[in-house]
């Protein structure tokens, strides 16, 4: 819709992400490159009907999106389900990991990677800390999330999807950017199964 200059309310995309949007992320995530071996942790805090849940997330050293988890707790159990989350379904394990000072990243680590490097600060997981931003300023366009559930359906095919379409521009030249949108846009094309508009 954007491509073709489209706007949307926030309810016609909360609606659009609820029949379509988990399938295209997932295909995405199938065709994306390996993942970067240096993986930010970070949870942030929803406030979602009053009750306070978190939203788990991990990004690799490019910014991609790996997953996200959205719980009630930020314990060591939460910490292991979101760990199992993110291993699953993955042929290697990371070779560091970077969180802030939560005890539970160190005790999940423990049971779940014991062989990983994990590096504790407050200032190393910014990587992560910019990730939450678009969640952010959807979640203020969508009026809030109604639920977790709700949270977590919306934002599990709103990461994969919004990565595809936000290179890291600040990286590219100008021509590489347009090659690279080109090409974004053509594998979008094919998942979609929508004709390119001459």
């Amino acid at each position: 819709m954007a491509e073709r200059g489209i706007v949307l309310t926030y309810e016609t995309i909360r609606q659009w992400c609820r029949k379509f949007g988990q399938t295209y992320a997932n295909e995405l995530k199938c065709r994306r490159s390996r993942p970067g071996d240096k993986w930010h942790l970070d949870e942030v805090f929803l406030t979602i009907n009053g009750n306070r849940s978190y939203l788990w997330r991990a990004v690799d050293q490019d910014g991609n999106v790996l997953d996200i988890l959205v719980q009630s707790r930020r314990d060591k159990k939460a910490a292991k389900r979101f760990f199992r989350k993110l291993l699953k379904g993955l042929e290697y394990v990371p070779r560091v990991i970077v969180t802030d000072k939560l005890a539970s990243y160190a005790a999940a680590k423990k049971e779940i990677m014991p062989g990983v490097e994990h590096r504790q600060h407050k200032g190393l997981k910014n990587r992560a800390e910019n990730s939450h931003q678009p969640t952010r300023q959807r979640e203020r366009a969508m009026r809030r999330f109604k639920s977790g559930g709700h949270a977590q359906r919306f934002l599990s095919a709103f990461g994969p999807i919004s990565d595809h379409f936000r290179p890291k521009r600040h990286r590219l030249q100008a021509a590489e950017y347009r090659a690279l949108m080109q090409d974004r846009f053509q594998v979008w094309n094919e998942l979609t199964g929508m004709k390119t508009v001459a």
